[in-house]
């Protein structure tokens, strides 16, 4: 049988938050000088995500390490993407839009419960026909939809010999993604999956669920000397999904 704290044990825990909180707020981290190779700013980054990363959002245009890391990759040429690609972004966000528009002929964003897109559609049942892009950006979205099915539909709607980019939050010490249908609440998937609308936490079998729907794939992960001055995260990585020719 499990004892209900005292309240010794809350004024206690109550103590020991404040105490880190003080310890968080004073870290020199916050102050090391990073590089946005987005908008070009040099200085501090904030604190950003949960559990905070430091130095991960750029003060001046938004960005965060995961955006920055999609364009390194983009203007390293990682990506071997075609010039002036047609491009679906996928819950597109403010700070890439601008960049990826700059080097496509055609850019179109896409969102199932936004406003502020040019197709309103659902990644699981995409209205569009077979080979409509050469590329799609999809960033932080396939936790938020049953995986499988959005992968059949990034296929589908890829030309041949075209390229999905993808990013997730993955844990790569778990080999099986963790589903469970009894967390059915926003606080429950808080608890169990990290954020209120993640619905699973992916394990490593996710590069099998990508290849699983007819993928090829490989990786772009960051640099480990360019995590400090750029403010990436160290293992953070962009999956590149490609469509056989």
């Amino acid at each position: 049988m499990t004892a209900e704290p005292t309240r010794q044990d809350r004024r206690e825990l109550r103590r020991r938050l404040k105490k880190t909180m003080r310890r968080f707020l004073e870290d020199p981290r916050h102050d090391v000088p990073r590089q946005c190779n987005m908008c070009g700013y040099h200085g501090p980054f904030s604190v950003h995500g949960s559990p905070p990363r430091f130095g991960a959002r750029c003060p001046r245009c938004g960005s965060l390490d995961r955006h920055r890391l999609f364009v390194l990759g983009w203007t390293s040429g990682a990506y071997a993407l075609p010039d002036a690609p047609r491009v679906l972004h996928f819950a597109p966000e403010a700070a890439l839009g601008s960049f990826i528009r700059e080097g496509a002929v055609e850019y179109v964003t896409a969102d199932l419960m936004r406003d502020d897109v040019d197709l309103k559609i659902n990644i699981e049942d995409i209205d569009l026909p077979d080979a409509s892009f050469e590329v799609i950006v999809c960033n932080h979205v396939l936790e938020h939809v049953n995986t499988p099915l959005a992968l059949t539909e990034l296929y589908r709607i890829l030309v041949p010999g075209g390229t999905a980019l993808l990013s997730f939050p993955i844990e790569e010490g778990m080999a099986e993604t963790y589903r469970n249908p009894e967390v059915t609440t926003d606080f429950e998937r808080l608890l169990h999956f990290g954020q209120r609308d993640h619905v699973l936490s992916f394990g490593t079998d996710i590069r099998e669920m990508i290849r699983g729907a007819g993928f090829g794939l490989s990786e772009f992960a960051t640099p480990p000397e360019r995590h400090v001055d750029m403010g990436l995260a160290l293992g953070s990585r962009i999956f590149i999904a490609k469509k056989a020719a």
